[in-house]
């Protein structure tokens, strides 16, 4: 492929030390491409509370023991 001597990463061109995947290699765009699907993915989990953004579980409405007047066994 013609793009196979294009970098992975690409020096961000807005004064900044980042880095961005480079789209035009092939490992680029798959990263790109797992990107939005993983970002995708975990708003939609977020949104409908699922996954490890669900709420933990209501506790047990607490119940006192019962006293009983009777000698222990009765």
């Amino acid at each position: 492929m013609h793009h196979d001597d294009e970098p992975v990463f690409k020096r961000s061109k807005w004064g900044t030390n980042r880095y961005y995947y480079n789209p035009r290699n092939p490992v680029g765009l798959v990263l790109i491409a797992i990107t939005v699907l993983v970002v995708g993915t975990m708003l939609i989990l977020m949104a409908n509370r699922a996954g490890p953004f669900e709420p933990p579980p209501a506790p047990a409405p607490w119940n006192p023991a019962t006293v009983t007047t009777g000698p222990p066994g009765h």
